[in-house]
């Protein structure tokens, strides 16, 4: 695949921001939003150019860290899907992808898609979390499989 990325990038939270194109080719359609953002970086190293700064941390789908919107759209294109986990065969070969960051006055911009996410962190360590009792889910281990299932399965 061949996609030209159009990267929100900024140098400080003082600093005026701007949309820098990239041409990247050679894209599995299983690569990751974030696997390619790394392929950037690597060509931005190699050309002697300041990488993207983006989050992440897990890419497993699970932190959220990742937060940024593609298209218009936080994470992606894709309805619950965070970035790290949104693969590359949701989008066409050849297609433009916009990048920026989270927009809100509650985030500014720390550098490109990097926003000061220290006022939602104090708020989850003040315990500003809810839970809701989804009621006792087994063991998965446990459910036993009945053996006309186990034996259709050969």
């Amino acid at each position: 695949m061949r996609l030209t990325l159009r990267i929100w990038r900024q140098s400080n939270t003082q600093s005026r921001g701007r949309l820098m194109s990239y041409e990247v080719d050679d894209i599995s359609p299983d690569m990751s939003f974030l696997e390619v953002l790394d392929r950037v970086n690597e060509r931005l190293i190699l050309a002697g150019d300041e990488p993207v700064a983006f989050d992440h941390d897990c890419r497993e789908g699970i932190c959220g860290a990742c937060g940024m919107v593609i298209n218009g759209r936080p994470h992606g294109p894709r309805r619950a899907t965070t970035a790290c986990q949104l693969h590359m065969r949701h989008f066409a070969d050849g297609a433009a992808i916009w990048v920026e960051p989270w927009r809100a006055r509650a985030f500014p911009v720390i550098k490109d898609l990097v926003v000061d996410r220290s006022g939602f962190d104090r708020i989850v360590q003040a315990g500003g979390f809810i839970t809701i009792r989804t009621g006792g889910a087994p063991e998965a281990n446990a459910i036993l499989v009945p053996s006309r299932d186990h034996a259709a399965s050969r």
